[in-house]
């Protein structure tokens, strides 16, 4: 089959539900396949041209499962054809860098996400790393480096060089804050790209950010002229800080706030 492959990171990324959001936080959260199709589809009506998206056991726990990936991507390429389509490897404690390759590898997607502390933990990186990237990159699958820490992007222009991979273009994702509740703080989003002048990296990138400072941050990223990830996996929030109704409700407001066209 095949994907709708963009040369440009999407404008507005969709992540509805994340590793750790469930139902019992909130209704709307996306846990099986069928459910992830159908907020796919609402959210790209509302301007969302790229989903990042976590699959689900029969628990709702987060899962990495080649067979429920590749299942999960036919039902969305076929339902959302121009929508770019990103699975993730994101460990949540749970899987090792072996693991994570072994997903990458099994279904060789047309978007990844892969934090690269996660996947590297070490810092430093070995022969199975660069093949995974060297692979993924002729494959044609969009990598969007996952950054937590401006510090991971020196990592990233380490593995690139090493990878002979180029540095033009490269997708990232800036994550502001976290989760468990430390503060999105936008001017940190500078720090990410000064890292990126310093290792002559020509990102494509976008932020992410969490809580009631999730919506600064989204407005200075596009003042940088960045791009950005909005949905249930960060924040529930909408912009005047009532809680979403659904996914799809939060992109239209936010796309609107931020006039994204």
């Amino acid at each position: 089959m095949s994907f709708y492959q963009p040369e440009k990171l999407p404008k507005i990324m969709i992540a509805p539900n994340g590793a750790r959001p469930k139902k019992k936080d909130h209704t709307e959260v996306p846990v099986t396949i069928n459910e992830i199709v159908e907020t796919a589809k609402l959210c790209f009506n509302e301007g969302a041209t790229g989903i990042h998206f976590h699959l689900r056991d029969e628990k709702g726990d987060h899962i990495l499962n080649s067979e429920m990936c590749l299942k999960a991507l036919d039902d969305l390429q076929l339902s959302v054809p121009k929508m770019h389509i990103q699975i993730t490897t994101e460990a949540v404690g749970r899987y090792s860098p072996n693991e994570m390759r072994k997903l990458a590898y099994e279904v060789a997607p047309p978007g990844i996400s892969i934090g690269i502390r996660e996947m590297i933990p070490t810092r430093n990186p070995s022969e199975e790393d660069i093949k995974l990237y060297q692979s993924l990159t002729e494959s044609g699958t969009k990598i969007q480096h996952i950054c937590y820490e401006p510090e991971d992007l020196d990592l990233l222009s380490n593995l690139l060089d090493k990878a002979n991979i180029s540095k033009d273009g490269t997708w990232c994702l800036f994550v502001i804050g976290h989760y468990s509740g430390k503060v999105s703080d936008p001017n940190k989003i500078p720090l990410f790209l000064q890292t990126l002048n310093k290792n002559n990296l020509n990102s494509d990138w976008a932020v992410c950010a969490f809580g009631k400072e999730e919506i600064d941050c989204l407005k200075k990223a596009i003042s940088l002229n960045g791009k950005i990830r909005v949905g249930f996996e960060n924040s529930m929030l909408m912009p005047n800080g009532e809680i979403a109704p659904n996914n799809h409700t939060k992109v239209k407001a936010v796309k609107e706030l931020l006039n994204l066209n």
